[in-house]
């Protein structure tokens, strides 16, 4: 990968020096933080403080912590790294920019921050960055839709659809992934239905494919859902037709929380992730990426996790000249 990076403007970050920055404390971002603190690394985690499953009561699929509400995941990680007095925690801080510098000390980066909380410096200068934010998600235009999305209705198959099982559910989508994504739905039920809203998400080789496999394909547009508490119970249709259902999953669409990477010449796939070798390595040398932030795959906090603490290894072991595929 490449070695360039572009200088931006002068940003004062004097007397704030770290060994790492990790923008974002999810999942990759708090597991990176752990492990760089064991290795006695200076670390900086930058946490807007906006988790993308804030509105998920349960978190599943975590090694001995299935089920567990994800909110409660990250105050345990939290005070976990409160143990380590070289990692520190900037709450309710954003990233307003990301510029490489040439400094003598070895301080190839200055991350700007806007901080809403006490003793937020303006900068922090770091030999390395670990991008850890995550995406950002759109939901389709239903009016209801937030007062069902994480009781009833998710995103994340492989997180939830072990307590929808054998029900009737929906998958409700406007992208062109949603028949792979209702096949994948149609291990734990044999009663779903796709819901494209309109939408020409489904083409018409999918549509049978899926119809020959006892998956309902529903073109109407969608009025609202209909339910009480969370629990979601009918798709009400654009006509007045009500679908009667018991749970089920909506497609996002997803874009990454990069806008504060402009300054860098950092490579992008063509849904505007961060690329990186198979060791969360970036295109500008000392720019890592972990989680979502690089071309996301199973949407599940135990493999951000993972490969936050990958990242964490390779980053050490960068900086001391030791190079490792991971």
């Amino acid at each position: 990968m490449s070695d360039s990076a572009h200088t931006g403007p002068t940003v004062d970050a004097s007397g704030t020096e770290v060994d790492v920055v990790i923008v974002g404390g999810g999942p990759a971002g708090l597991s990176a933080a752990l492990n760089l603190g064991r290795a006695r690394a200076s670390v900086v985690v930058v946490d807007a403080g906006r988790p993308r499953n804030a509105a998920t009561l349960r978190s599943h699929g975590f090694l001995t912590r299935d089920g567990i509400p994800p909110l409660e995941l990250r105050k345990l990680a939290r005070a976990e790294l409160a143990a380590y007095r070289n990692v520190r925690v900037f709450d309710r801080t954003a990233v307003s920019g990301l510029l490489s510098t040439d400094s003598a000390d070895g301080m190839r980066f200055v991350v700007a921050l806007q901080g809403r909380g006490p003793g937020i410096p303006p900068a922090v200068a770091a030999r390395s960055v670990l991008i850890a934010t995550g995406l950002r998600e759109t939901l389709p235009g239903i009016p209801s839709l937030r007062a069902y999305y994480g009781v009833t209705i998710f995103s994340c198959a492989a997180c939830d659809a072990w307590e929808l099982q054998d029900r009737s559910l929906a998958l409700i989508g406007e992208t062109t992934d949603l028949a792979a994504r209702a096949r994948l739905i149609a291990r734990w039920t044999d009663r779903l239905t796709v819901f494209t809203n309109g939408s020409d998400a489904v083409d018409t080789v999918e549509e049978a494919e899926l119809t020959a496999s006892g998956i309902v394909v529903e073109r109407r547009a969608i009025d609202d859902l209909e339910g009480e508490r969370g629990a979601v119970s009918a798709v009400r249709l654009a006509d007045g037709e009500r679908v009667e259902i018991e749970g089920g999953f909506v497609r996002p669409q997803w874009h990454p929380a990069l806008d504060f990477v402009t300054a860098l010449d950092l490579e992008r796939d063509r849904f505007g992730n961060l690329v990186t070798d198979r060791s969360g390595r970036t295109s500008v040398t000392g720019v890592y990426a972990a989680g979502d932030a690089a071309s996301p795959g199973p949407q599940q906090l135990i493999v951000a996790a993972g490969q936050g603490a990958r990242a964490a290894a390779v980053i050490v072991h960068d900086s001391i000249g030791v190079r490792t595929a991971h």
